[in-house]
């Protein structure tokens, strides 16, 4: 289980409109060169991203991390695939829930502990599109009590 940090650099939001969360996973990134550099200037962009297990590693995909303004030759790719650090225990145990009930990993939000990235992964199942509009119903009865309240 991992726990949540106050300041995230970057949060996916459609992911909790788009996904159940079943369980949180914290991961660290293997990072190159500049790219932490880019991560705590905020240059990442979580929304399209996805994690895919590979012969027992655990593999951040589709995530774009901006090239450091003032790097060299010797910037990174943006969309390259990077290695997540988690136990072999929790990889296996991914690994079976996305293949036997046929969820997804998703990235959920990056921060920083101690000066190094971590990332918050959530094992996640699909809504449907009534789950979606129930949702959005809720939160608009929601928001309405409160202003109610407010004005009071």
């Amino acid at each position: 289980m991992a726990k949540t940090h106050d300041k995230p650099l970057a949060q996916n939001r459609k992911a909790r409109h788009d996904y159940h969360i079943i369980e949180t996973y914290e991961a660290g990134l293997v990072l190159k060169g500049t790219e932490i550099k880019s991560i705590r200037n905020g240059k990442i962009n979580i929304q399209d991203g996805y994690i895919s297990i590979y012969r027992g590693e655990a593999w951040l995909k589709n995530v774009h991390i901006s090239p450091y303004d003032h790097g060299n030759i010797f910037n990174h790719d943006p969309i390259r695939d990077r290695k997540l650090l988690l136990n072999k225990k929790e990889i296996a145990t991914l690994q079976a829930e996305v293949k036997q009930n046929r969820m997804t990993i998703v990235p959920l939000k990056v921060y920083l502990v101690r000066g190094r990235a971590k990332i918050l992964l959530g094992l996640a199942k699909g809504k449907d599109k009534y789950d979606k509009r129930h949702a959005l119903k809720e939160q608009q009865a929601k928001r309405d009590v409160d202003r109610a309240m407010r004005g009071r």
